[in-house]
């Protein structure tokens, strides 16, 4: 090379750099989704020659784009606001009401523009949730002045901003450009967010997210728990130069895939006491200075990390940890994380599952491109036929089931305008056929009750069918069975791998909408098939979505909650890859989704929920003979109102090499399902509500019990600990004898207590039932059956029985002379057990001689907290669930009031955590008192001072379920799926394994027995 060997080296090393950098530069200018104007009679435009505003980027549009989006919000009730090309100033905060779509169109995507040190972005208000000024916030409601804004929440679906970019011009550092709290079928899409000097692109992300871009401000994102509490899907997204972090969060259930993040000091900050639920995938890193993970909660089992294949440059530590310090620093300038994960684990179902950190994090030598994007274009809007155009009427009367599959027969391509479209009989897709709406309550293919086609017995008939093979598209339009129509299916899908199903709405029985007649249709309100149908009607249909015979490809932004319908989904027979992002299926009467005999699939974001009224029995998922299946961040939720137990939330035969990462099984209410998963064939089951990672191997549980390597799975991990167990069934001493049944026939057992006599009592909170087990004769005994609900059981010194219950007021009872009635105590507002159908009721307490119960019922009194002056011990809630995260200060605060017992020493501080708690712990003046954190997972030490109040909170384990006990060794003993003994200063001791999940312990008068209450049974244990 001579004289020019350092050029040539020069010039390699730059033209290495460029192709470097080149591989991390977002893509040119944001093109427009949609470039053609989509024709609706039914949409509103906003446009100047209907409303006052221009779009030349200088006039303020404010007060115009508000009233274009109340015209379709109170015309129509849901619908679609387009914009055009344009540059759009704004001046103030423009809100977004459930089921308005604002979608913009034109050549150029229209650009919404916050101008230089606009009033209100400077400061926000100091009670403002996200001490924010928004461009955008999504509301429930159309704002009413001199009123709270009401923001977006669970009940706020179809809400969307598309295709329409957003810029913050310097001098607004509060401003946010959207606030997005809402539930399904909500969403932000293909939408460029230029923050600069604000303080963020979002505040409170909701549901799910796809093509969105963030440049600058302190935050890309943050974000507290989305409504009602599940995860959020994020798809294709970009971060690019946040001051602070991409994204901040909490409890977010953030599931990632194909991230980009380039120029940032972190990517993912989780809040200081916060747990996050965090999958990503396919996300690369580039130039991240600091760590980019911070990690909370770490060695909690409700804190769940992991990562698949993430690409990282120039970022030297990957994860640190907040309260230790210890970080897991990358390896070399340019490497890739194959695995990471971080939580509480199981490497077979047999496995004993233990916190621990395992990662495989290899280096490269060149940084890669970004991961291929698995979700099909839409075909060219120039190739689009309206069908409106076509004769076709929509009016929710006509029946347009002929000319719709005319036009199926002609076109590949349909636009679909908003309108209720009645089909009599099946329409057939052609293999590439594609057809799309832009809002699926707005858009609606519907059979009407008693339709023919759809009637009488047989096979299922489906509404839609997609062809095997196909390249099917189909997106924004609902589809609705009605009620009475027992053979509907409402799609049947064969499509292939590379076929798309995006925003599509399964309706009846939950997320139905009115509207207004509109001109030249029938009647002055329009209902859905359905709507008003009756218990006789539900689970009469088949399954809603049926994906089989090869069907696969990528599903997002599905919700299918058909009260109606055998199941929300059903996929069977097929082992064509196939991919959700985002699927909410819930309010079935007896199963959620189904899987058989199914291979090859990856599922984001799978949200399972069961109401009171339909979903009391429902089994959420089955898997039956599935093969080579991921799960990630799977959310099974019972809600607030369920007032029974169910056994398990995952039943399987049969299949292997499955894996979940990120599983979340839980409710507010005490009725949680007793077990994520249960293995039918080989009676094997999960117990723990909260994990980070299960793999199940090909053939289930290992028949040893030993650990089988994660490497044979799709889902490799490395044996490198950053953290030793904390448990597992090799780590841990076996302890005593397995644990006796006494008694069994019960609903769930709870509260069991001791008097001074070895008696053990408990009780059935909903069959309203209080037991003795008396360990003299060995015999059980029935010693109360009355009308209140009995909620947790105590023993005062002189063996009184003291039960705290619910007292419910009758209508037409009168209390001096007004109806009686009771509202929530000011503690209430800390949990969201308080609302939502369980508030209205009293928590009070009575006591009863036990050997005398329906002669002695007496209602405590209540005193002042400190009027006793001798105090034996004070009462408290053993575990309390504050999902607002109050639970270390409400847990210290100081009670004024208690009920006081009989024997005039004891009392029970009045706490409305009382109304959920299903046992009492004993607190004794001048010893240390354990209780549960239930919803963080943790156990806590607190002192007693002489008048029973608590102070001084510590956090003792990183565990807690239901209650605590504590032997006369000063042992602690935690029921939290199995029972866990730790020692004085919080070191693990041993696991005592039960025959069931506890519900409630406690120990008997020698402090050597130890009496476990499960769903079905009353145990002993002699401790040694």
């Amino acid at each position: 090379m001579g004289k020019y060997k350092y050029t040539y080296i020069i010039v390699a090393l730059v033209l290495y750099r460029s192709v470097c950098s080149a591989a991390t530069l977002p893509p040119a200018d944001s093109r427009s989704f949609y470039p053609l104007k989509p024709e609706d009679p039914h949409a509103i435009y906003f446009t100047p020659d209907k409303f006052q505003g221009q779009a030349d980027g200088k006039t303020d549009v404010s007060t115009a784009l508000q009233e274009a989006i109340n015209e379709v919000k109170t015309r129509y009730n849901f619908g679609v606001l387009f914009i055009p090309t344009g540059l759009y100033r704004i001046s103030k905060t423009i809100y977004i009401p459930q089921a308005v779509r604002v979608i913009g169109y034109g050549k150029d995507r229209p650009v919404i523009i916050l101008g230089k040190h606009t009033p209100g972005f400077q400061t926000a208000a100091p009670e403002d949730k996200g001490q924010g000024s928004y461009l955008f916030w999504f509301v429930s409601s159309l704002p009413v002045p001199g009123k709270p804004i009401n923001d977006a929440g669970a009940g706020t679906f179809y809400s969307a901003l598309s295709n329409v970019n957003l810029k913050i011009e310097a001098g607004n550092p509060s401003a946010v450009g959207l606030r997005t709290h809402f539930a399904q079928h909500s969403f932000i899409s293909h939408v460029d967010i230029g923050i600069g000097e604000g303080k963020a692109g979002i505040f409170d992300v909701g549901n799910e997210m796809e093509d969105v871009r963030f440049f600058g401000g302190d935050y890309g994102i943050y974000t507290t728990k989305p409504s009602p509490g599940w995860q959020f899907m994020m798809v294709d997204t970009w971060f690019e130069g946040q001051r602070k972090a991409a994204i901040r969060t909490q409890e977010a259930g953030l599931t990632i895939v194909r991230m980009n993040v380039r120029d940032v000091p972190t990517v993912i900050d989780i809040n200081d006491n916060y747990h996050e639920k965090l999958f990503m995938e396919d996300c690369r890193f580039d130039k991240v200075t600091g760590p980019a993970i911070i990690i909370s909660n770490e060695r909690n089992a409700a804190n769940q990390v992991n990562l698949r294949k993430v690409d990282c440059r120039n970022t030297p530590v990957l994860v640190r940890y907040r309260h230790s310090g210890e970080e897991i620093r990358g390896n070399g300038p340019i490497y890739t994380v194959k695995s990471l994960t971080d939580g509480l684990g199981m490497d077979d179902p047999a496995a004993d599952p233990t916190y621990r950190t395992t990662h495989d994090v290899q280096p490269i030598s060149v940084f890669p491109t970004p991961a291929a994007k698995d979700i099909p274009e839409f075909p060219p809007m120039n190739t689009w036929v309206n069908l409106r155009s076509l004769g076709v009427r929509g009016d929710g009367e006509t029946d347009d089931t002929r000319a719709i599959q005319q036009a199926i027969d002609l076109y590949p391509t349909l636009y679909v305008p908003q309108g209720w479209y009645r089909i009599s009989q099946p329409l057939r897709l052609k293999p590439n056929t594609v057809l799309i709406g832009f809002s699926p309550i707005a858009t609606q293919f519907q059979i009407v009750d008693n339709t023919p086609a759809f009637g009488g017995f047989g096979p299922p008939v489906p509404l839609l069918e997609a062809p095997e093979g196909g390249t099917n598209i189909l997106s924004g339009i609902g589809l609705c069975t009605g009620a009475s129509n027992p053979r509907a299916l409402a799609c049947k899908w064969m499509a292939g791998p590379h076929s798309y199903m995006n925003d599509v709405k399964f309706l009846g029985g939950h997320g139905g909408m009115t509207k207004p007649a509109l001109p030249g249709e029938p009647g002055a309100i329009l209902k859905m098939p359905g709507a008003g149908a009756g218990p006789d009607l539900w689970d009469t249909q088949y399954w809603s979505l049926w994906i089989t015979n090869g069907g696969g490809g990528t599903f997002k932004d599905i919700w299918t909650a058909n009260t109606y319908a055998l199941a929300g989904t059903y996929i069977s027979n097929t082992s064509t890859p196939g991919r959700i992002y985002a699927m909410s299926v819930e309010h079935h009467v007896r199963n959620e989704i189904r899987l058989h005999n199914v291979a090859n699939w990856k599922i984001y974001a799978l949200q399972l929920e069961e109401e009171n009224r339909e979903s009391s029995e429902c089994q959420p998922m089955e898997l039956e003979d599935c093969h080579h299946l991921v799960f990630a961040n799977l959310y099974m939720f019972r809600v607030i109102r369920v007032n029974r137990p169910y056994p398990y939330s995952i039943r399987r035969w049969g299949g292997g090499d499955l894996t979940f990462l990120n599983v979340h099984n839980y409710s507010q209410t005490k009725y949680t399902t007793e077990l994520p998963l249960y293995d039918v064939n080989t009676n094997t089951d999960i117990r723990p509500w909260e994990f980070a990672r299960l793999y199940i191997p090909e053939g289930g549980a290992s028949a040893t019990g030993t650990s089988v390597s994660p490497s044979t799975g799709p889902d490799p991990a490395s044996a490198t600990d950053a953290a030793s167990a904390l448990s597992g069934r090799s780590t841990l001493p076996a302890g005593p004898s397995a644990p006796v049944q006494l008694a069994t026939g019960f609903e769930f057992a709870q509260s069991p207590c001791a008097d001074s006599k070895g008696n053990i009592y408990f009780c059935e909170s909903r069959m309203r039932r209080i037991y003795k087990w008396s360990p003299k004769v060995r015999s059980l005994s029935l010693v109360a059956d009355y009308p209140w609900e009995p909620l947790s059981l105590a023993c005062d010194q002189k063996d009184n029985l003291l039960v705290v219950f619910k007292y419910t007021p009758r209508a037409g009872y009168l209390v001096d002379g007004r109806q009686e009635s009771f509202s929530n105590p000011p503690d209430a507002a800390g949990t969201s057990f308080s609302g939502w159908g369980n508030s209205g009721f009293a928590t009070w307490a009575y006591s009863i001689d036990p050997d005398h119960a329906d002669e002695t019922i007496r209602l405590l009194p209540t005193a002042p907290m400190d009027s006793t002056r001798q105090l034996y011990r004070a009462l408290y809630p053993a575990h309390r669930w504050r999902d607002f995260h109050d639970f270390n200060t409400i847990t210290v605060s100081k009670a004024t009031d208690c009920y006081a017992a009989p024997d005039g020493v004891t009392v029970i501080p009045i706490v409305y955590d009382l109304a959920r708690s299903t046992a009492l712990a004993a607190a004794y003046p001048g010893r240390p008192l354990y209780l549960s954190d239930e919803y963080d997972k943790r156990t806590v030490q607190v002192q007693v001072d002489p008048q029973g109040h608590l102070s001084g909170l510590t956090y003792f384990a990183e565990r807690g379920e239901f209650a605590t006990a504590v032997d006369g060794k000063g042992r602690v003993y935690i029921a939290d799926g199995d029972v866990y003994v730790y020692d004085a200063n919080g070191q693990l001791l041993r696991r005592i394994g039960t025959p069931e999940r506890p519900t409630g312990i406690s120990f008997g008068k020698d402090d050597k027995t130890l009496y476990i209450t499960g769903h079905r049974a009353l145990y002993s244990l002699v401790i040694d």
